[in-house]
């Protein structure tokens, strides 16, 4: 499956206000990436870091969230999934030509 596919079937599953869909797909994927943290985090409590075949499991879905978010978010702002993902890979490409991966700032 394509991002941009990806993306029109999100909207088949997404059920929340029309009028609040940037501030409920923002929180969310805030929310559905905290999950995934609070997962690793457990196994680190939990098992030291190791990761189950369950654990796996559990953090796949949980990815899948946070993918669902990105794509909903992405639809509320008016971009196609498809240019964000090629435009973070444009971007990283950027910064390791110019050996600048490392450190912090947007405008690298």
């Amino acid at each position: 499956m394509k991002f941009n596919e990806y993306q029109v079937q999100t909207k088949t599953t997404a059920i929340y206000p029309e009028d609040k869909g940037l501030i409920y797909t923002a929180l969310g994927l805030c929310s559905e990436a905290g999950e995934v943290a609070d997962k690793i985090k457990k196994s680190i409590r939990d098992k030291g870091g190791d990761l189950d075949e369950a654990d796996l499991l559990g953090l796949k879905r949980e990815l899948g969230d946070v993918l669902w978010y990105v794509a909903c978010l992405s639809s509320e702002l008016g971009f196609s999934l498809q240019d964000v993902a090629e435009g973070n890979l444009d971007k990283l490409r950027s910064r390791a030509d110019r050996d600048q991966l490392g450190g912090s700032g947007d405008d690298r």
